[in-house]
């Protein structure tokens, strides 16, 4: 492998850069039709690489898609992939193509010897998320929508700050844009987590899932098919290197010093469940993952055109809610979306 060498944002470029024509040809993809998906390497790293094994990133969509004048980009959240085929299909009928992003070292673009999400700097993905939105506009897209959820929000957020004049739009889906832990996290937790995610990336601080993913798949509740070794529905370890990522992205948000220039769109369930042993009533009805309270209150640190949509009875995941919950929150956000070009 090449030498990488030093850039301004502290990730590393591996020459020559990507660009859209390093895509590969459409192959089946994994959920089956009508989906089909295409990986892309990338030349860009932080560290977080596994040595010898090059980067990816792949793109779900259908493979009629191009030619339409409107795309969302879809990015997913934490130890999390895209198997979404009916918010997929509603966007599909709205007349937009759907573009879902599996960013390096997650989902479909794990490789032999990655570690799940093991990213040192957030922004290094900024890369592939640039490659898909190149993607769309290449094959036809004149309106670009960038959706995220939880993880994926705050990426979303930090992209559309960094690259104003990408997107048209940004749908933050229960977006992870603070801790939540108040003065403990900012006076405590956060040094701490800034010197072991230096000195000891791999170490465990946290853990995340279980009860929630198992509720998602289990067929007598959530009842979706999740592909479990894109994403495990078992406790999961939260590394410090990755938590040390996040919180110096939150640290930006929370400063005020990532306002978006184009049209926001923040939505979250009502109201947060209990996360320590959730009861049905909150696994089924509220968010169990984070604090809806804090996604509110930073709602005015994105920019000045933000919409709140606060969803009755929604999880974590606004899309795998109850199949009602699930249809308004999709028909809120598409028609939001559709109101971008009038």
């Amino acid at each position: 492998m090449p030498t990488a060498s030093p850039s301004p944002s502290g990730t590393r470029r591996v020459p020559p850069p990507t660009t859209v024509a390093d895509f590969s040809a459409p192959e089946p993809d994994i959920l089956g039709e009508p989906y089909v998906s295409r990986t892309v390497p990338l030349s860009t790293t932080d560290g977080g690489h596994t040595p010898g094994v090059r980067d990816v990133a792949t793109v779900v969509s259908r493979p009629d898609a191009g030619g339409r004048t409107r795309a969302v980009v879809y990015l997913h959240g934490y130890i999390d992939t895209f198997f979404h085929p009916a918010h997929e299909s509603a966007w599909h009928e709205a007349g937009w193509d759907y573009l879902a992003l599996e960013m390096r070292r997650s989902g479909r673009s794990l490789r032999p010897g990655h570690i799940r999400d093991d990213i040192r700097i957030l922004s290094v993905r900024n890369e592939e998320v640039a490659l898909a939105i190149d993607l769309a506009r290449e094959r036809g897209a004149t309106q670009v929508v960038l959706a995220g959820h939880s993880t994926g929000g705050l990426q979303a957020a930090l992209f559309a700050h960094d690259h104003p004049d990408a997107v048209d739009g940004v749908i933050l889906n229960s977006p992870w844009l603070d801790l939540g832990m108040g003065w403990f996290a900012d006076t405590v937790a956060s040094p701490i987590v800034d010197r072991l995610g230096v000195i000891a990336p791999h170490l465990t601080v946290a853990t995340l899932g279980g009860t929630y993913g198992e509720w998602l798949s289990d067929p007598l509740h959530g009842g979706h098919r999740i592909p479990e070794h894109l994403k495990p529905t078992d406790v999961q370890p939260v590394y410090a290197g990755f938590l040390r990522a996040v919180r110096r992205a939150q640290r930006i948000v929370q400063s005020g010093r990532s306002t978006i220039d184009v049209p926001v769109l923040l939505a979250m369930s009502r109201r947060s469940g209990r996360r320590i042993s959730p009861g049905p009533a909150d696994l089924s009805g509220s968010d169990v993952v984070l604090d809806v309270g804090m996604m509110r209150r930073s709602a005015g640190l994105l920019g000045d055109d933000v919409t709140v949509l606060e969803v009755p009875g929604g999880v974590h995941d606004l899309a795998l809610s109850h199949p009602d919950v699930a249809e308004f929150y999709t028909s809120e956000i598409i028609a939001w979306a559709d109101g971008l070009g009038a």
